[in-house]
């Protein structure tokens, strides 16, 4: 299966969030080809969630995954460690006291 180029992922996700009225901010740009993406979901009472897309060798597929769920500072902090490593990284964060992150609609995957 091919990849769809992260910048054009990213632009549609940023339309998907409009139109659902979701907040949302390009906090860091990737290289537009080929940019792992991180969405930071703020849920505006000083916590947040982090979705990565990791690969699922049993269902042989990318998915969304939740992989940390804490304070809002300690997940700006591990953005700024890992951007600093790796400028690649696309880190898109929005804003929703519900969560809502549209992630798990299959057709974002």
């Amino acid at each position: 299966m091919s990849r769809l180029a992260a910048g054009i992922w990213v632009r549609a996700y940023m339309t998907r969030l409009g139109l659902e009225n979701i907040p949302a901010y390009v906090l860091q740009k990737g290289d537009a080809t080929a940019g792992a993406v991180w969405v930071k979901v703020a849920r505006l009472d000083g916590n947040a969630d982090l979705w990565e897309r990791q690969y699922d060798l049993a269902a042989d597929a990318r998915r969304w995954v939740c992989t940390m769920t804490d304070a809002e500072s300690a997940i700006d902090a591990r953005i700024a460690r890992e951007t600093g490593r790796d400028r690649d990284l696309w880190v898109i964060e929005l804003e929703s006291r519900e969560g809502r992150s549209l992630l798990d609609d299959p057709s974002l995957a």
